[in-house]
């Protein structure tokens, strides 16, 4: 190792042995460091290395990346209950190789409880109870874990922090649904949810999956109305619309930055339609950017929530065609960039009845091992698959890799 002066002061000595210590000096440094004369230290310089080793946590769990991740989405409620037996036997009997968990859900509670000096105790749910036995299993049975962390769209802290989200009048802002959303403007914001993934990453979890990286749907027509802080964008010269990208952008790679020394991969859920467009502007997603910050970028590209895209007019009844269609444009938009990530996206295992008598088709088998021949058609052979109630079709054939 080379070495290189900085100006100090005396008295530094002992300070120094004890910092080249935490950063693993050699015994040899650490000499060189004792037997310098303190007259010294207060006229000339510090010693210190060149590059200072980086930290990087170990879980002490041992999970190996799949061939290619095929997963399937699982509630706080059913990691925690009788189900979570049910979903491990389908996955270990199949060839399925991965669970999406929630750990951060929808409502914006943490789906275990944390110790009571934990700074998130309050937002700890008992859906989990040992969340360390939870993934003693899933290492045992090398079944890969994804934190799912719901980030934006979140009911709970606005209780406590009105400041954090959106006000409309003197009430937090609700959709339609009754939820709420915090502000991807503020820091303070990202922090928090970063702190909640570190966490699950020092529980053992191998991924953490970011959902609702956005602004509300429809926010474009009430953001001149909402009261609400911008924070450090406050000084953009750049119109709302931008503002809004270049928010979620940012969060992005900051969550990537620091989640860094827990060495897991880091995936963004995000809408199929952004790749069909520059930007979606309301919300906030632009495809390209954010899949420059990611490992794993997830489009939700279920046929069912597709209108006419694609020259088609029923998408829910021609899944085949439809996710076919937008694999071609999705790969085309990711060799745009140097450095694509892993395209992995969430497709449909559940009856969208809500569509109307002819719009929709019963999802079962067939529909899905559609979907799935379509991305592997495509090259694509990473993909989850979304039902809420996690039931999931039985008999499956999960991979089409051709002879």
């Amino acid at each position: 190792m080379r070495w290189f002066k900085i100006v100090t002061v005396a008295g530094l000595a002992a300070s120094l042995l004890w910092q080249l210590q935490t950063e693993g000096a050699s015994a040899d440094e650490l000499e060189k460091v004792k037997n310098l004369d303190t007259r010294q230290l207060s006229i000339q310089k510090k010693v210190l290395p060149d590059s200072l080793p980086r930290f990087v946590f170990n879980s002490g769990r041992h999970f190996e990346y799949p061939d290619a991740v095929r997963g399937i989405y699982v509630t706080g409620h059913s990691a925690g209950g009788s189900r979570f037996n049910e979903l491990v036997k389908l996955v270990d009997s199949t060839e399925l190789n991965a669970m999406v968990i929630d750990v951060k859900d929808d409502w914006g509670q943490i789906t275990y409880k944390l110790p009571d000096d934990s700074p998130f105790a309050h937002l700890g749910q008992n859906y989990i109870k040992d969340p360390k036995e939870m993934l003693d299993v899933l290492e045992e049975k090398q079944i890969y874990p994804i934190a799912r962390i719901v980030v934006f769209k979140d009911s709970t802290l606005p209780k406590t922090r009105p400041d954090l989200s959106f006000m409309d009048g003197k009430n937090v802002w609700v959709n339609g649904r009754g939820e709420s959303f915090v502000n991807p403007f503020l820091k303070e914001v990202w922090d928090y949810n970063i702190d909640i993934a570190i966490e699950a990453a020092k529980l053992g979890f191998q991924e953490i999956q970011f959902d609702y990286v956005r602004f509300p749907e429809g926010f474009e027509k009430r953001d001149a109305e909402l009261k609400y802080g911008i924070g450090d964008y406050k000084d953009s010269k750049e119109d709302n619309v931008q503002k809004r990208v270049q928010a979620v952008t940012d969060f992005v790679a900051y969550a990537r930055e620091k989640l860094a020394p827990y060495e897991v991969k880091v995936s963004v859920d995000i809408f199929g339609y952004t790749a069909t467009l520059p930007e979606a502007p309301g919300i906030g997603q632009n495809f390209s950017k954010i899949s420059e910050n990611v490992d794993v970028i997830s489009s939700m590209i279920y046929p069912s929530h597709w209108t006419s895209y694609f020259g088609i007019a029923k998408p829910d009844l021609e899944p085949y065609k439809l996710i076919r269609e937008y694999a071609k444009l999705e790969k085309a938009k990711l060799s745009e960039l140097n450095s694509p990530p892993i395209s992995r996206p969430w497709i449909q295992d559940f009856t969208a009845s809500y569509l109307g008598a002819g719009n929709y088709q019963v999802y079962g088998k067939e529909q899905v091992e559609a979907q799935i021949k379509a991305l592997y058609d495509e090259g694509i052979k990473e993909y989850l698959l979304w039902n809420a109630g996690n039931k999931y079709s039985p008999n499956v054939d999960y991979t089409f890799d051709k002879k």
